[in-house]
């Protein structure tokens, strides 16, 4: 057997590779932010863990973000806005060796911006292409108003088309009710409300279409859209399609166009006729040959 000594030798080694491996496992896992990257990206000031943000459509926000580097080399870092419109007074900053540069920056809430919050992120990137972020917290001010109308609706064959507009502040997720009348009031089409696939901004349009495979051949139809969503938002808006089987009617005048070419034929041969006998004074007025 080993003596204690030999044995105390021979397990030091072993000590020694494992406080290596987790050495190395700290060091790969390692947040960019870190001191070992030797840059971090703040909100200035200290004691914030992100940036926030408060203001009404179109307003301007102005802060500040701090670039620290620890290390001992300068560092030059590019930085973006992601999620909300960000202005930077220096898009791109050199920060020399164990120097903090604070860069102002500037948050713009969009014009037409739903009352609520918002996220988003401050980027900076390096170099070598490591990144290292801060959360932008944004809150948009201003009454909530829920104001949604229907408009361009029309009937093309077996569609009805229209479009949905958000004329309010908040995001809407509208529902939709179709209603054809006929020409002596009968109940042509009735469809319930239904939620539709969509979810409107503020400020936006979507157009859309109703399938309508069963419509009349032969009728004038008074066609209702009501689209409705949440807090009242509601409108109604329609249109008047006529249904003629163009087919048929083609036909029917072909018929009658050749029938009258007919009628023609035999007047212009009875008259070449009359041209060599007397004429009657009992003619009848029908045209009719006798």
């Amino acid at each position: 057997m080993p003596s204690a000594p030999s044995a105390a030798r021979s397990a030091a080694p072993s000590a020694a590779r494992v406080l290596g491996l987790a050495a190395l496992t700290l060091l790969a896992t390692a947040p960019h932010a870190s001191a070992a990257e030797g840059w971090s990206l703040a909100p200035a000031g200290g004691g914030r863990p992100s940036f926030y943000a408060e203001g009404t459509p179109g307003s301007a926000l102005q802060d500040t973000v701090s670039v620290t580097n620890s290390g001992g080399h300068a560092v030059t870092l590019r930085l973006t806005g992601r999620g909300v419109p960000v202005t930077f007074a220096e898009p791109t900053v050199r920060v020399p060796a164990r120097t903090r540069a604070d860069v102002p920056f500037t948050v713009t809430v969009p014009a037409g911006a739903a009352p609520g919050d918002r996220t988003g992120t401050l980027v900076a990137k390096d170099a070598d292409g490591r990144t290292v972020s801060a959360r932008v917290r944004l809150r948009v001010g201003g009454p909530a108003l829920s104001a949604l109308t229907v408009e361009h609706v029309a009937v093309h064959g077996d569609r009805i088309t229209y479009e949905l507009v958000n004329r309010g502040t908040t995001v809407l997720a509208p529902k939709l009710a179709v209603r054809a009348h006929g020409l002596f009031g009968r109940v042509l089409l009735d469809r319930a409300a239904r939620t539709l696939p969509v979810r409107l901004a503020p400020g936006t349009r979507t157009a859309l279409s109703e399938p309508w495979p069963g419509h009349p051949a032969l009728d004038a139809v008074d066609v209702r859209l009501t689209a409705t969503a949440a807090d009242g938002a509601h409108d109604t808006a329609g249109t008047e399609a006529r249904f003629v089987p163009w087919g048929a009617v083609a036909g029917v005048a072909g018929a009658l166009a050749a029938g009258a070419a007919v009628t023609v034929v035999r007047l212009r041969g009875r008259r070449a006729g009359q041209a060599a006998e007397p004429v009657s004074m009992d003619v009848e007025l029908t045209g009719a040959a006798r």
